[in-house]
């Protein structure tokens, strides 16, 4: 079963004594929430479109995104759909002529896409037991 989860916060931590970031999902119609520690780059990407900010040329994540409006794709979900050796997978669930299309991602690459977005998250329920 699939459990639809919120974006709680954002944290990054970018001094010359330590470097870290991380988000934390909380559900949306509950109490669970975990964190998923992330890259800094993903995490300043992720604040970036959570904040609408624009840049003059499209990073990373904005590129994906253009992509898939290009190819006339929506994109309809972010599944985190596993925990395997310490480490979070994702899904990208796009759709395209009514047709359903899953590709691999990390969870902090498929958030950043669908930042700044109404994409829903969405975390299998055997991840949050394994998390919570």
């Amino acid at each position: 079963m699939l459990v639809r989860m919120t974006l709680a916060r954002i944290v990054i931590v970018d001094s010359d004594d330590e470097k870290m970031s991380m988000i934390v999902l909380r559900e949306s119609n509950g109490d669970r929430a975990f964190p998923i520690l992330i890259g800094i780059h993903e995490a300043y990407s992720i604040d970036r479109r959570t904040k609408g900010l624009e840049v003059p040329r499209p990073m990373t994540h904005d590129l994906v995104g253009r992509i898939i409006d290009a190819l006339d794709c929506e994109l309809e979900q972010i599944v985190i759909n596993e925990l395997r050796d310490s480490t979070f997978y994702a899904r990208l669930v796009l759709r395209h002529n009514g047709e359903l299309i899953e590709v691999d991602s990390r969870p902090s690459d498929a958030i950043a896409v669908g930042a700044g977005t109404d994409t829903p998250i969405f975390v299998d329920d055997s991840v949050l037991e394994e998390v919570c």
